[in-house]
């Protein structure tokens, strides 16, 4: 196929000043669709742009203090009903998988307590696990968002399966793509993608973890496996297709960053920085390998057009329908976007920026799930650092979780909303148990993170007290109540100077222990001991 270099040779000068100006650009590897195709390869949630300015006395109070909960409304996103029309039509091509089939058959091993050690001099998690090699210093994949069947399900499983945690990760690597400076061309040249299949945008995958006994050997073992997350559209022969996914606000369509992910019910959120949320669907993650062996081509279905199609599960450089054969970067599973929601506030937010506005549309840097409060809650803040003109250190709010089932109404936030009480801001994930506010904030590449615990006071947030260390590159939190379990995972990798680093441009990893991710968890009891 040709890239997306020579595809853009349909774009009208118009419409390549059009795609410029708005930051939006075709999938990385679709099919051609020429400008009279409705534009459904464009994702949602789309937020309204504006220019950003400096607010320094408007809605700021203070570290801790109220802000506007107004400013989190969320609208169901314009697209919804199309997008479940290409999801269904979708759904009668690709054969599916369960949750638990897919955990079955999970591909990929978890060594607890290995020897990699981001936390340093700060105190040992309660429980470690190691990912393999390859994901472990992945340049191109970076460990963000985390959930698991706790947030699923009151009974914290699924069917009859337990112990699952879910974290997200983004496509942070693209060689050959940051180097073209045009957003109307940013792509790798056909010989690039040939020589390296990281030039490929892949958005994000969401990875599957299951702790369990092996049926044939009795042992326990922890498996995982990933799954790419996509984003159906038509393409210009009129079949339905998909693409990883992409977020509008940069020019040539750097992946959603996924800071943050709920799984709840059968619906999974995941938090899409400048515009909102993005909704998968657990009963629809398509298999492109049912037969598990990856060297066959295995028989897909038809579309409207009752053309046989086929898979491919080994080629790393397509995604979606290419002459009637589904591609998926190598990946066997595939989990369709179903919906999303979008902020109604204006997005003035700068780019290419730490700095947060105080009012206005925030980011949704993360999410959580807060199940010991009534109604089950979905807690969203902000990362930011403060800046002269920019003094918001991130702002937070929640809304009833069950009211995003419906799509029909927008969402309002509970009726709160606090501005984080981190003098220096850097919050990566915040839960909440029975009133507490669990906030991890990061610290760098050169030292552990700090676990800040809050409570509510007279509307205000206020620390509960001190900082306690964790890991380096502390991300995204999760709750699991049955163990009492407060998790998180480290996104740094070892650097060209043997130093922890989240650039994923830097040389190749060379080993560095103390830098390797892991996925770890702290006792909520043992937190709350702390001083």
């Amino acid at each position: 196929m040709p890239t997306r270099r020579i595809r853009r040779a349909w774009l009208t000068a118009a419409a390549a000043a059009s795609l410029a100006f708005t930051g939006l650009a075709a999938p990385a590897q679709a099919e051609d669709v020429p400008p009279d195709v409705p534009q459904s390869w464009i994702q949602e949630p789309r937020a309204s742009e504006a220019a950003s300015s400096p607010i320094t006395t408007r809605a700021w109070t203070a570290p801790g203090g109220a802000a506007s909960p107004g400013d989190f409304t969320m609208a169901p996103g314009a697209l919804n009903a199309e997008t479940t029309t290409r999801v269904t039509r979708l759904d009668s091509v690709l054969p599916k998988s369960g949750v638990q089939n897919l955990l079955a058959g999970a591909n990929r091993t978890v060594q607890p307590w290995c020897s990699r050690d981001p936390f340093a001099t700060a105190p040992d998690p309660d429980i470690k696990y190691c990912l393999q090699d390859d994901d472990s210093v992945s340049r191109e994949w970076v460990p963000q968002g985390m959930t698991g069947v706790s947030d699923a399900k009151d009974n914290e499983l699924w069917g009859d399966a337990g112990n699952i945690q879910l974290f997200a990760s983004y496509d942070g690597w693209d060689p050959g793509r940051e180097t073209d400076p045009n957003p109307a061309t940013g792509d790798c040249t056909t010989a690039e993608v040939e020589a390296d299949d990281a030039c490929n945008q892949k958005g994000v995958r969401i990875t599957f973890v299951q702790s369990r006994t092996n049926p044939a050997t009795g042992s326990p073992e922890i498996k995982y496996r990933h799954v790419l997350l996509g984003w159906t559209y038509v393409n210009s022969a009129d079949h339905v297709s998909f693409d990883g996914l992409h977020a509008a606000e940069y020019p040539i369509q750097k992946g959603v960053h996924a800071g943050g992910i709920v799984w709840y019910g059968n619906y999974l959120y995941v938090a899409d920085t400048r515009n909102g949320l993005r909704v998968f669907d657990m009963r629809y993650i398509m298999d492109l390998d049912p037969d598990g062996d990856p060297k066959t081509r295995d028989a897909m279905g038809t579309d409207t057009d009752g053309v046989k199609t086929t898979s491919n599960v080994e080629d790393k450089t397509k995604v979606g329908r290419h002459d009637n054969v589904w591609y998926s970067f190598g990946y066997r599973y595939v989990m369709p976007q179903v919906a999303a929601w979008k902020f109604k506030a204006t997005q003035s937010n700068p780019q290419g920026s730490y700095a947060c506005v105080s009012t206005g549309a925030p980011k949704a840097s993360y999410v959580s799930l807060d199940r010991s409060a009534t109604p089950d809650r979905l807690l969203m803040g902000e990362y930011c650092r403060p800046q002269s003109g920019y003094p918001s250190t991130g702002r937070v709010a929640s809304y009833p979780v069950a009211a995003l089932e419906g799509r029909s109404a927008d969402v309002a936030a509970e009726g709160w909303a606090n501005y984080l009480p981190l003098t220096n801001g850097g919050a990566q994930g915040a839960a909440a148990v029975g009133g507490t506010l669990y906030v991890n904030e990061s610290k760098g590449t050169d030292e552990p993170g700090n676990l800040w615990r809050y409570r509510w006071s007279n509307g205000e947030l206020v620390p509960s007290g001190q900082a306690v260390k964790t890991a380096r590159g502390a991300e995204d939190l999760y709750v699991e109540r049955g163990t009492g379990r407060l998790w998180s995972l480290s996104e740094h990798r070892p650097g060209s100077a043997g130093d922890c680093t989240a650039n994923p441009d830097s040389a190749d990893p060379a080993g560095t222990d103390y830098c390797q991710r892991v996925l770890y968890g702290h006792k909520l009891s043992w937190l709350d001991s702390r001083p």
